[in-house]
């Protein structure tokens, strides 16, 4: 029995740690992507760290633990639309919580799709938010 509390509490720092593990560092240059619905910039991952107030590409967010992951994600489409996800376990939250997938615009206090959101690093350990439009995401920058 000792054993298998063991294994127990094993697996599951194992599956924590890996779930939940940030990279933010990337190199120097100054490539950028243009996120062409909202006309932003968007650092490519190769190009440069991102900090926080840094709007970073969508498809590099664990959309289940919102964080920016720093590499690219497991896609998950759900009714016609991309999600992303660090493991198997975030991979098919996606796809049977609604929950995991909205977000609430930190400016707007409105309901808004991870799929179509504009994704920021809003806090530590690539922490990130997700506003509903870039007009949202530019009053969030003047707060």
């Amino acid at each position: 029995m000792k054993k298998y509390r063991m294994f127990i509490i094993l697996f599951l720092a194992i599956f924590y740690t890996a779930c939940s593990e940030n990279k933010i560092s990337h190199s120097a240059d100054n490539n950028e992507r243009i996120d062409q619905e909202n006309s932003i910039p968007i650092p490519s991952s190769t190009s440069m760290s991102y900090n926080k107030g840094d709007v970073v590409p969508n498809d590099e967010v664990c959309m289940v633990n919102d964080a920016f992951m720093g590499k690219k994600q497991i896609e998950v489409k759900y009714n016609g639309k991309l999600y992303y996800g660090c493991c198997e376990m975030c991979e098919k939250r996606i796809q049977e919580e609604g929950s995991v997938r909205m977000a609430v615009d930190p400016v707007s206090k409105k309901q808004v799709d991870k799929a179509s959101a504009v994704i920021v690093i809003t806090g530590d350990n690539g922490k990130v938010s997700y506003f509903e439009t870039i007009d949202s995401y530019k009053a969030f920058l003047q707060q």
